[in-house]
């Protein structure tokens, strides 16, 4: 099978900031948490690859570490949206019609209403910002998310014969969703997954920008360009670098969606061929 190229070059991408976030628990060019004042504001070098900070510190160290922060988010809050939303989704599409499936649906709307940014402002209202409080926002908007998804896929396939027939030889509706259901609505959750996890990055570096994301010392994408801001006219490097770091990194994410869509989804490979 001849792999999509838009799977193939957002695989590249990803698999850079992937490859980068994970050499980072072992290696940096320099100690993220050292500040060398007497460095600071240097320009791209030999010495500083992607120049330094207003307080003497590494970009491309930080750079390295902002990746592991934002896929660590990303991960699990794509991670809690799949773990309680899938359930969700198809217990609604087993009780097509009900009012448990009524009262599932309308709690979906209820979170639809709030952004993750209104929600992260809620949580850290009370529990204070940190990166675990910026995982439970996110976590809590992809929740809908994949319960539609699932719903959707689902109530397509209970009305196919086979399930009718599964029914007929005595299976509940709890087995008949994981044995039958389930198998045949991966491919949405899957392609959904990259494109939450992408929407995951961008949503912890906005919740890092306003200051609800992770907290000093740890490094954040979003929290580089907020700091970045008041120095832009100067030092452009402080802005440019972890912008492409986002910029990129969705990109990547959100080819890999697209070329998995074109693996996964039948009436694309159907018409391509």
């Amino acid at each position: 099978m001849k792999w999509p190229r838009t799977l193939v070059f957002g695989a590249a991408l990803f698999a850079i900031f992937l490859f980068a976030a994970l050499i980072s628990f072992l290696w940096t060019p320099y100690d993220v948490e050292v500040l060398n004042i007497p460095a600071k504001l240097k320009t791209p070098n030999a010495e500083f690859w992607f120049g330094s900070d207003h307080f003497g510190r590494d970009i491309f160290s930080m750079i390295m570490v902002g990746a592991r922060t934002s896929i660590a988010v990303a991960i699990v809050a794509v991670g809690i949206g799949i773990g309680l939303g899938v359930p969700l989704g198809l217990w609604a599409a087993a009780n097509h019609g009900s009012w448990l499936d009524e009262v599932i649906m309308r709690g979906n709307d209820l979170v639809f209403a709030f952004p993750s940014l209104v929600i992260a402002i809620l949580i850290t209202a009370v529990f204070g910002p940190s990166a675990l409080n910026a995982i439970i926002a996110i976590g809590i908007f992809n929740i809908p998310v994949f319960a539609r998804i699932s719903r959707g896929g689902a109530l397509s396939i209970w009305t196919l014969d086979y399930i009718l027939s599964a029914r007929v030889a005595g299976k509940n509706a709890l087995r008949i969703s994981v044995e039958h259901i389930l198998p045949n609505i991966a491919n949405l959750l899957i392609v959904q997954g990259t494109i939450q996890f992408s929407l995951g990055i961008l949503a912890e570096a906005a919740l890092s920008y306003v200051g609800l994301g992770a907290q000093p010392p740890t490094p954040s994408w979003g929290r580089m360009l907020a700091d970045s801001q008041t120095m832009i006219s100067f030092a452009p490097h402080l802005a440019l670098f972890p912008g492409f770091a986002i910029v990129l990194t969705v990109l990547g994410l959100n080819l890999m969606g697209d070329g998995l869509r074109d693996i996964l989804d039948p009436k694309i490979r159907r018409s391509r061929q």
